[in-house]
């Protein structure tokens, strides 16, 4: 099993969702982040005064898939959310060792 973390822009959540519903992925976390990369964020102008905006809104995905399937995974997430510009995001692929499912106790890949 894999576990698949993106963190993306958050206006391409909804095309990221429906892609990976398209492939029918649909377990995943959703949470809203604040980070910056090499971009190290940006300036912007408020009534005059200039100041740095370091740490930018983003979104971070997190879901767990078998490892068969990863690959197109994480192919299908990454085209839905390139806009081809800096800022764009990252994504991170680990081992995940054991899954349980707390209802039953489902083991693995079964508790998928």
């Amino acid at each position: 099993m894999k576990k698949i973390e993106a963190i993306i822009q958050p206006h391409k959540l909804d095309e990221v969702k429906d892609a990976l519903l398209g492939i029918g992925v649909d377990g995943m976390t959703v949470s809203e982040v604040r980070g910056h990369g090499r971009q190290k964020g940006h300036t912007e102008t408020y009534r005059g005064q200039e100041y740095k905006v370091d740490l930018l809104p983003k979104v971070k995905i997190e879901l767990v898939v078998t490892s068969a399937r990863a690959d197109e995974v994480v192919r299908t997430l990454a085209t839905a959310a390139r806009s081809g510009k800096v800022g764009d995001g990252k994504v991170f692929v680990t081992d995940v060792l054991d899954a349980i499912r707390i209802r039953n106790e489902d083991r693995g890949e079964a508790a998928l």
